[in-house]
């Protein structure tokens, strides 16, 4: 909007009014561009219909156009109205070419002929490109016109516009098909060797990179890494003078530029001469000799070890100081952002420290230009926002006046106090101080943490060299007493000595380490250093040794204990190598423990012949592992064993079974699963019974089933628990098998699918001819299994 901009009351802060004054500027500037800029685009329109029809450069273009309006008595603009006028619509006209040698008339480009030396596609591309530009604002517009008309034709995929700028470096000035991220990290390029757009500058001609591999060992590519642009090209941008504009084109495909490809880029890039020299042309810039005077204040100030700028005053149309724009930078000088010396140059004053202006510092500049007395402020205080917190620094200022600018140096005065910060906030965190002995002079200097570490009151003073040793615990008053001797006998330059001291709070851990400063005939004069607090880093060391220590005891106790339990259930369980003949049945067992190995279990079996010629086969699982399982096992065996010889059916085992886990003492109880079967030669019959165990599995004529399971819950789960007993009349070629779910229980897995697996695997060992090693072979199959496998396979022999 124009004209409702409110001034500014004049009683505002000075930081208010020149707040106010930099937007008024700014949309002056605007409104004179705008105008600018519609000129401007239809006389670059009508110059590249020009150039695109006759192939003059730029300025013989516009040298043609002067002269035909001058003949025609009509203005420049009308001149390109009328020639605008004269551009077809249609994309197959005929865009005629002198020949090189011979310019060309008024009449020629009025009836031109026929004849070109453009390849055909070029024609419309160049046409294109010209009707484009009478839209285009700035170098962002030509990057985007460049990459969307040369896209085609010449598979261009990014283009990268930089103009230099005073100091020499170069900054961005427009790209297109290159993301945010790539952009902003090449937004502004030092002027460095071995970069392929300075080069194309210096030179004036192309720079055509077509081999990644070598091109990454020769230049610095912008736009990394070499396998993202496999081909690129740098143009410079015609210009009166020095080229101080380069257009990048960049490729994804790592084709060569041909011949017509390489004469279409230049020839675009100086259709876009007149707006690209413009974009190259900093704001303000002096022309000719002025812009020499700059770089060589710039050279000068590169010598500089301190921070130096030069600042030329930007002024209203009434003549008025509105800001200063930075021309040149030493090293060393630094803004609020972090922005270091030519990185500096082009921006302005109160964009890098906006609350100066109005204070005593922009009276100052503004006397020194109109007297030319040399400006010397006092230290004045600057607020300035770094890290996200406001943080003041103390600064003082000089000022000369140079042809009309400021050559401006400044002190800052805080450094010197924030190092002694940082440095009492190192030593506070690392439990460090340092220490200084001066030999000659017999003087001592601590610094604060010294006093903390040693905990002695400062108003005591430091300890001398001499005198350390007796501070020291009687144990390390030997060892650092030696150290010192050596240190200031001249035998060595250094001392690394660790050593205790008693303080209120108890015993510390130090270290000291110090190195001695000899004069001419080698006798220390100096001896500096810095003693550390290394109580915690003991302190955690012991900790870490009774930690190990612990460790160790246990890890013998578990061993010691899975021994023991080993042995016991050997003894308890001992598994037969073969099988073997029980009550009229061959019986195989196996027995296999987990792969973890970290204790023994509680799974078990038994098969005795009972007195009355029957046959008892038990298989059991007690929950848990070492020595208690183990002791639980060997209850329930033999309590089972005895009760089944004297009589009791085997409902009353388990019951009696579950009342001995439930009473086995305080705490809870220990909990078990286990099935019973007892086996009647005579008939062949099979009656059994279980305690949350999984059922027997019997395979007979090539089928595998599962036994219907009778009621029967966990032994040791609860005092009500009801058993019941089924039975099964076996047949001559029967296998039965009795397991633990060791045998058929995978991690995820639910648990049908482990007791289908079973029936399978069983049933096709037995048609392969493993009957006789049934079990042993079925527990070799569980590679890798988390728990103990107890197998007990029963077979009933042909008549």
């Amino acid at each position: 909007m124009k004209g409702d901009a409110v001034p500014p009351d004049e009683g505002a802060p000075p930081q208010v009014l020149a707040l106010a004054k930099v937007v008024a500027r700014l949309r002056a500037e605007i409104a004179d561009l705008e105008g600018v800029a519609a000129t401007t685009a239809v006389l670059e329109r009508a110059k590249g219909v020009v150039m695109a029809r006759t192939g003059l450069s730029a300025d013989a273009a516009y040298e043609l156009l002067t002269e035909r309006g001058t003949r025609g008595g009509r203005t420049l603009l009308e001149e390109c109205w009328l020639v605008l006028g004269q551009v077809g619509p249609g994309p197959g006209a005929v865009v005629p070419q002198g020949p090189p040698s011979s310019p060309l008339s008024l009449e020629d480009v009025e009836h031109p002929e026929p004849a070109s030396r453009y390849a055909a596609g070029q024609r419309p591309v160049l046409t294109r490109l010209a009707e484009g530009l009478a839209e285009a604002g700035g170098a962002g517009d030509v990057a985007e016109l460049l990459r969307a008309v040369l896209g085609g034709p010449a598979a261009v995929d990014g283009v990268m516009i930089y103009s230099r700028n005073p100091a020499g470096s170069l900054d961005l000035a427009g790209h297109a098909g290159v993301e945010e991220t790539l952009a902003e990290r090449w937004r502004h390029v030092p002027p460095l060797s071995g970069i392929a757009a300075f080069e194309a500058l210096a030179s004036g001609h192309p720079v055509w990179l077509e081999e990644p591999d070598l091109d990454a060992r020769r230049y610095l590519l912008i736009g990394d890494p070499p396998e993202r642009w496999p081909s690129r090209a740098w143009l410079p941008a015609p210009a009166h003078g020095p080229a101080r504009v380069a257009v990048g084109f960049l490729r994804t495909t790592p084709d060569r530029f041909d011949a017509d490809t390489r004469t279409l880029l230049g020839r675009a890039v100086r259709l876009c001469g007149a707006l690209l020299r413009t974009a190259g042309e900093p704001e303000g810039a002096a022309p000719g000799a002025d812009a020499d005077a700059v770089e060589s204040v710039q050279r000068i100030l590169d010598v500089l070890s301190g921070p130096a700028v030069l600042l030329t005053p930007l002024r209203s149309r009434s003549g008025e100081i509105e800001d200063y724009r930075i021309d040149a930078a030493a090293p060393g000088s630094v803004d609020v952002a972090g922005r270091r010396g030519k990185e500096l140059v082009g921006r302005r004053v109160l964009e890098t420290y906006p609350t100066v202006s109005g204070g005593a510092l922009w009276q100052g500049y503004a006397d020194t230009l109109a007297t030319g007395a040399v400006y010397e402020g006092e230290p004045f205080t600057y607020q300035e926002v770094g890290a996200g917190f406001p943080q003041e620094s103390v600064y003082s200022v000089r000022a000369t006046r140079l042809d009309g600018r400021l050559v401006v140096s400044w002190i800052r005065h805080d450094t010197s106090e924030r190092e002694v910060r940082r440095l009492a906030d190192m030593q506070r965190l690392g439990n460090l101080g340092w220490a200084v002995w001066n030999l000659t002079e017999d003087t001592v200097v601590w610094s604060d943490q010294v006093y903390t570490i040693f905990g002695r009151d400062p108003a005591e003073g430091p300890i001398g060299l001499e005198e350390l040793p007796r501070h020291v615990l009687a144990e390390d008053r030997a060892r650092l007493g030696e150290a010192l001797h050596r240190l200031l006998g001249g035998g060595q330059r250094a001392a690394d000595q660790p050593f205790r001291i008693t303080t209120a709070q108890g015993v510390r851990h130090l270290r000291i380490v110090v190195e001695a400063r000899v004069d001419a005939e080698g006798t220390p004069v100096e001896v500096h250093g810095f003693f550390q607090d290394l109580s915690a880093l003991r302190d955690a060391e012991l900790a870490l040794r009774e930690s190990e220590r612990a460790v160790l005891v246990q890890r013998g106790m578990l061993q010691a204990e899975h021994a023991l339990a080993a042995r016991l259930q050997d003894t308890l369980l001992p598994v037969p190598e073969q099988s073997v003949e029980l009550a009229g049945l061959c019986v195989d067992v196996a027995y296999v423990t987990s792969d973890s190995g970290v204790n023994v279990g509680g799974d078990w079996y038994s098969a005795i012949e009972l007195p009355d010629g029957c046959g008892l086969f038990v298989v059991g699982d007690v929950a848990g592992h070492g020595l208690a399982a183990v002791g639980t096992m060997a209850q329930l065996r033999f309590t089972a064993k005895g009760m089944t010889i004297t009589g009791s059916p085997l409902t009353a085992v388990l019951r009696r079974l579950n009342h001995l886990l439930l009473h086995s003492g305080p705490g809870p109880s220990a909990t078990a699963t286990m099935v019973m079967a007892r086996y009647h030669p005579e008939d062949r019959s099979l009656a059994w019974a279980r305690a949350g165990h999984l059922p027997p599995l019997l395979i007979r004529e090539d089928r595998a089933t599962y036994l219907p399971q009778p009621e029967g819950a966990l032994l040791g789960a609860a005092f009500d628990s009801v058993y019941g007993q089924a039975s099964v009349d076996l047949r001559p070629g029967d296998d039965l098998l009795l397991y633990t779910d060791g045998l058929v229980e995978e991690p995820g897995e639910e648990l049908g699918a482990g007791l289908d697996r079973l029936a399978d695997t069983a049933r096709g060992l037995l048609r392969d001819g493993y009957g006789e090693t049934l079990a042993r072979t079925l527990a070799a199959l569980r590679v890798g299994n988390r728990d103990d496998i107890c197998v007990l396979h029963l077979h009933v022999p042909d008549d």
